[in-house]
């Protein structure tokens, strides 16, 4: 599996844990971003990630900001992208699992090391189940079809 991992400067610190982690388990990982910690504006990082997840270069992403929510809601304005910004494991494992979330966001300012690493699991364990979900997540999709033209 090849994952986008993106942060700006207040989701900074959660980036090498989560690539470490992500290398560990044996996915291939790039980065984008604040890659030193310096001032990144998060909507460029989103942007950029979910485009790419969007276009079928990465299987999925993880964004990182100081909340995780400006980066979820740039991110999602990506026709295509579905960000969810998880802060449990219940919600990253149903990100996927119900609404076939293609990117993850998390908050380097409000989730420990620890907890990033269990949601980042959570969310690639989880398989999206279909069914009465796909036809929830193909009506997004007909929404953005149809206001994009606008």
């Amino acid at each position: 599996m090849k994952i986008a991992v993106g942060c700006d400067h207040g989701g900074y610190t959660l980036l090498e844990p989560v690539v470490a982690h992500l290398k560990e388990r044996g996915f291939d990982v790039d980065t984008f971003g604040s890659l030193d910690g310096s001032r990144t504006d998060y909507p460029d990082v989103a942007t950029l990630v979910a485009e790419r997840v969007v276009a079928g270069d990465y299987d999925c992403g993880i964004l990182m900001c100081g909340t995780g929510i400006g980066i979820s809601i740039a991110a999602n304005k990506v026709k295509g992208a579905r960000c969810a910004n998880v802060a449990d494991a219940y919600s990253a494992a149903k990100a996927r699992e119900h609404n076939n979330a293609n990117l993850i966001a998390l908050g380097g300012r409000t989730i420990g090391d620890e907890l990033a690493l269990t949601l980042v699991d959570a969310y690639l364990d989880a398989t999206f189940e279909g069914g009465r979900h796909a036809t929830r997540v193909a009506k997004i999709g007909q929404y953005e079809d149809h206001h994009a033209a606008r």
